[in-house]
């Protein structure tokens, strides 16, 4: 017995047991704390995870291995610390009181709920990037709108919800009283918060309307470009510059927007400019076979236009408009380049050239003094 009397010694208000206790838990904590994790994973896992997806258990350890570890080790350290206790000679006041010790139990509280509702939201980006595997290989692109909504949906409620949790339990605040007081100053918060409600419903009419869908080609104003993503409060598109354009949802809704993606065909509409020395002759053979050019390309319907239509500053004007076929892009501007090599071929061959801006200057003869 004389020989465990040591353990009872004490310093700095805690024996050495206390002490041992404190470095047990720490040591043997991060020794299994990989091992518990992966059993969490695990068993979460297989409450939300896809057996039918073979790269989904990576993607699933990727996302919450960090916030399970963080918060396994805050359990540690809980749990260890608790085997101590500051020195009563320090005369600390008590966890109900503001001081050290509330400032830590308060801290741990808030640290610990974090790391839970840190965890939720990795599980619903898990469940989003599931959802998002299934809908690429279906033909709707419905599915591909809806589910990132869905998402910020349900992100956005376990942030209220983890808010009104860190609220009531580490900061002591009554959610039932808060709630009724925001119900007082609503106006006020409607009205400062104007601009994002306008988006939000925004997002709603664009859902629920479908003036475009996920995949969609749009122009809006001066942007044009593909539609990556409907967000709460804004829609993403990606230009044919490769830019990424975010424009708010209200300016969708409130803007002219043309659905490219919906046009059965594509117009085409260019002027090309002859020199002045070309003939009436040279002219109707150029406009003859360009019209043939338009009418007979695969990618083009029977509604093309070729005409000499003006006499420019510089040039002689013949008008050329065509219709393509589809509503692709590339296949629009590589149907374009055709038809310009083309064209290019036709005037040489008949003997023309392009005109490009001139100018005469004409001096009269002044009489000498």
């Amino acid at each position: 017995m004389n020989q465990l009397e040591f353990l009872n010694t004490e310093f700095l208000g805690n024996s050495v047991k206390s002490y041992l206790i404190f470095g047990s838990v720490i040591f043997l904590g991060l020794i299994f704390k990989s091992l518990i994790s992966s059993y969490l994973r695990r068993l979460i896992y297989k409450i939300v995870g896809d057996k039918t997806n073979v790269d989904g258990k990576t993607e699933f350890d990727d996302l919450l291995k960090k916030p399970l570890n963080y918060f396994l080790l805050i359990i540690i350290l809980y749990f260890a610390f608790d085997a101590l206790s500051f020195p009563s000679s320090w005369g600390l006041a008590g966890s109900e009181e503001f001081g050290i010790k509330m400032v830590i139990e308060k801290g741990v509280s808030f640290l610990f709920i974090t790391t839970i509702f840190w965890t939720l939201l990795r599980v619903v980006d898990y469940i989003g990037l599931r959802l998002k595997h299934k809908a690429e290989k279906t033909e709707s692109k419905v599915d591909d709108q809806l589910i990132p909504f869905a998402i910020e949906i349900g992100k956005v409620l376990v942030v209220i919800f983890g808010v009104l949790i860190l609220l009531s339990n580490v900061f002591s605040v009554d959610v039932t009283a808060l709630a009724a007081g925001l119900g007082v100053g609503g106006v006020a918060i409607a009205l400062a918060s104007k601009e994002s409600l306008e988006n939000l419903l925004g997002s709603f009419t664009i859902f629920f309307d479908k003036p475009f869908q996920v995949g969609d080609i749009i122009t809006v104003g001066s942007i044009t470009g593909v539609v990556e993503k409907v967000g709460f409060r804004s829609t993403r598109v990606r230009t044919f510059d490769k830019s990424l354009v975010t424009i708010p949802n209200k300016n969708l809704i409130n803007s002219e927007l043309d659905n490219l993606s919906l046009k059965p065909v594509r117009k085409v509409h260019i002027d090309v400019g002859l020199t002045y020395n070309t003939s009436v002759d040279q002219i109707k053979k150029i406009v003859k076979d360009i019209q043939d050019l338009v009418d007979k390309h695969p990618n083009t319907n029977e509604d093309g236009l070729v005409r000499f239509f003006n006499f420019g500053a510089s040039s002689l004007d013949i008008m050329v408009i065509y219709f393509v076929n589809s509503p692709d892009w590339n296949l629009l501007v590589d149907t374009k380049q055709e038809i310009n090599f083309k064209i290019i071929e036709i005037v040489k061959k008949h003997g023309s050239d392009f005109a490009f801006p001139t100018r005469s200057l004409y001096f009269e003869n002044q009489p000498k003094s």
